[in-house]
């Protein structure tokens, strides 16, 4: 999902309950692609048009960066709720990150955009690019609020017939609130692997005219790393980073969520996935929303420590024209990912979003050659065939 494409795709509901990510199935170089199952959330936008279900505000520039985005302040002794945590921790980590980022570069630094939404809300916006190290970089956050049609409170709670269910069902429109940290991390160096991440919380309350519906929330959000290059060391130490961080809250997190990254950046039209994944859920609201909160705050806490120490590995190694010919046909994939399949990049464009927002998960550069394929048992084929078929790093 493209950094700060919250202010629209964050709006897209829910399904009311966890979505399995798609089985895409394990294949050779030799086969023929197949493509992975829709999931249950692609499905259910077939019943819903996504300009009928959600209406986008412009942003408007803002000339400071607020204290909060929300509207509202807790007192000192009332307990924090949920998204105002939530706030807090995104921001924390965009300063982090951007930190970390910019002293690796050591020349770069980021650009801010500050950002309000007329609905409620607004974000905060970073640009690294054409550093020392960084060709692009972006990190943006994005704190939303308001009220949504009664056509996304349908499809948060899985009915897809007008008129069906319970009374709230045809009820008014419904409160919401959503916000998340998304970046995007394009090193120059063809060694230096690109790193996405994103961490969202997403909720509604009842319908005003509905009193006693029940309320919606979710977490999602992942982080994966796409390389040029294959270094096992690399692999080995980010996915191990990841795994740490999903050890400490449940043992089945990294298996299942690992898979589901696999699946989930799957280029069906190449037959091959976007990198070497890492970890990815969405819709997560089956276990206490203490617990969820706090395993999305130790993923997100663990972007530099998984990330930057590759960085400083890979970013002055010495490289060829080859190289970087094979990093910017590998960007191309990116490209294809992002423009054709990210459900973020997509819903945002189609409902108007923040467009400068939207496309900052795109490189500078690209490449595109005709019937471009490595050769066999070189290291750019080594990397084609991981993407292909996925392994177990740890």
């Amino acid at each position: 999902m493209p950094p700060d494409a919250f202010s629209s795709s964050l709006l897209l509901p829910p399904t009311a309950k966890l979505l399995k990510p798609p089985s895409v199935p394990i294949r050779t170089l030799s086969r023929r692609p197949v493509p992975a199952p829709l999931s249950a959330r692609s499905r259910l936008l077939g019943h819903f048009p996504i300009r009928a279900a959600v209406h986008i505000n412009k942003e408007t520039p803002e000339n400071e960066r607020p204290g909060t985005c929300l509207p509202f302040a807790d007192g000192p002794d009332s307990p924090a709720p949920i998204h105002v945590r939530f706030e807090k921790m995104i921001r924390e980590v965009q300063d982090e990150v951007c930190a970390a980022l910019e002293a690796a570069d050591g020349v770069g630094k980021f650009r801010e955009d500050v950002w309000s939404r007329p609905g409620g809300g607004g974000g905060i916006s970073r640009v690294l690019q054409d550093g020392a190290v960084w060709e692009k970089a972006g990190v943006n956050v994005s704190v939303v609020y308001g009220v949504m049609p009664p056509e996304a409170y349908r499809a948060a709670k899985g009915e897809t017939e007008i008129g069906c269910g319970d009374s709230a069902v045809n009820a008014g429109p419904v409160p919401f609130f959503a916000a998340g940290i998304s970046s995007v991390l394009h090193p120059k160096n063809p060694f230096a692997p690109t790193l996405h991440f994103n961490y969202r919380y997403f909720e509604t309350d009842a319908p005003k005219d509905a009193p006693g519906a029940p309320k919606q929330w979710w977490f999602g959000g992942g982080t994966d790393l796409t390389p040029a290059y294959i270094f096992e060391e690399d692999a080995k130490h980010f996915h191990g980073v990841q795994k740490q961080a999903c050890d400490k809250f449940e043992p089945s997190f990294y298996p299942r969520f690992k898979k589901w990254c696999d699946d989930y950046f799957f280029i069906k039209h190449r037959g091959e996935r976007r990198g070497l994944g890492g970890i990815f859920f969405d819709d997560l609201n089956e276990y206490d929303q203490e617990l969820v909160l706090g395993f999305s705050t130790e993923c997100a806490k663990s972007v530099v420590p998984s990330y930057i120490p590759i960085i400083e590995r890979r970013k002055n190694t010495p490289f060829t024209e080859q190289h970087k010919v094979w990093q910017q046909l590998r960007r191309g994939r990116y490209v294809e990912f992002n423009l054709v399949y990210d459900r973020g990049t997509t819903f945002g464009l189609q409902t108007g979003g923040r467009i400068e927002s939207i496309l900052v998960s795109l490189p500078l550069t690209a490449r595109w050659e005709y019937g471009h394929q490595p050769e066999e048992g070189s290291e750019e084929w080594k990397l084609l065939d991981a993407c292909i078929n996925p392994k177990e790093w740890i």
